[in-house]
């Protein structure tokens, strides 16, 4: 197991089985290595800040950047 997953901060990954994009309701895909959630549907990764997905649009980043 890498740092990540077992810091206590770490993302729980079965939160992603309620989490849904805010944008356009569908699933997320989890990025480990950028501690973000990413929706491919609108084009926006939200970041994990310790261990919590930070679900505002205005906070995401657009994946062409």
């Amino acid at each position: 197991m890498t740092e990540a997953e077992t810091s206590p901060t770490a993302f729980d990954r079965r939160m992603l089985e309620a989490l849904v994009c805010p944008a356009t309701q569908h699933r997320l895909d989890y990025d480990l290595e950028r501690q973000e959630l990413v929706s491919k549907a609108a084009g926006l990764a939200y970041p994990i800040r310790d261990g919590i997905p930070v679900m505002l649009v205005d906070e995401a980043r657009r994946l062409d950047d």
